[in-house]
């Protein structure tokens, strides 16, 4: 089997592992604003679909160089996916649909704990695939760096945010007694990987460089803790990191 099709094979499982998780936080938390199936079905929707525009548009902020080679051939626009871009359309999505039914009550906790699984397994496919998936770090000599094909060890930087997933996984849990408003899970995860992927960033190659110093992929994370500045500190102060 191909690097390629590995992957694939391996974000398709994370797909449905991510979906079954879904379905099972939606019954285990019975929150209001997914209580209703039209309802609840429409929110869905409009997740996948903002998704789905958002990890596009990230791409294309992240390698615009690479993205309109060719244009207006589109074929070459198509090609990339980012998953900051989509979890900002995924928000977008939701949020607006929300509004449009007047649905004022918070959904994100129950896409929370998938996100993460999904994500974790993602990068497992990531990993494997090596360079032809653009998601390894820089070089390093460090004594975990891997080489990834072309006899150079670069940081390994799926293993990084699967290790991170799995501790933020487990932080979320040990401290959601804590958490004061429905959502908040939901806004801990949002604003915790945006941060880290602001921060592991800096150790991968960037295709296109944006003020000098910053990525479009980190860009994007410094307007997702905008969106959530007002959460910041407030959640930072209920997740339990050390003993209880």
């Amino acid at each position: 089997m191909t690097p390629v099709a590995l992957h694939t094979l391996v974000e398709a499982s994370a797909y449905f592992v991510g979906m079954r998780v879904f379905l099972w936080q939606r019954r285990l938390l019975a929150l209001p604003a997914l209580a209703d199936r039209d309802q609840s079905l429409a929110i869905g929707v409009a997740a996948i679909v903002g998704a789905a525009i958002g990890a596009k548009l990230g791409y294309w902020i992240e390698d615009p160089r690479n993205a309109f080679a060719a244009f207006p051939d589109w074929r070459r626009l198509l090609e990339g996916k980012t998953i900051v871009g989509a979890l900002l359309g995924g928000l977008a999505g939701v949020e607006l649909c929300k509004r449009a039914l007047r649905v004022r009550a918070s959904s994100g906790d129950a896409f929370a704990l998938p996100l993460m699984i999904g994500i974790a397994i993602g990068r497992v496919g990531c990993f494997l695939a090596g360079l032809d998936d653009h998601t390894y770090g820089n070089p390093t000599a460090l004594p975990w760096g891997v080489d990834f094909g072309d006899g150079v060890a670069r940081h390994p930087t799926q293993l990084y945010e699967i290790a991170f997933l799995i501790a933020l996984a487990w932080t979320i849990a040990r401290s959601a007694v804590r958490f004061a408003c429905v959502g908040d899970r939901f806004r801990a995860f949002m604003i915790a990987y945006l941060a880290f992927r602001l921060l592991i960033d800096f150790i991968k190659p960037m295709p296109f460089v944006y003020v000098g110093f910053l990525s479009g992929i980190q860009l994007l994370c410094l307007a997702g803790l905008a969106y959530y500045r007002h959460d910041i500190v407030r959640l930072a102060g209920n997740l339990s990191w050390g003993r209880r």
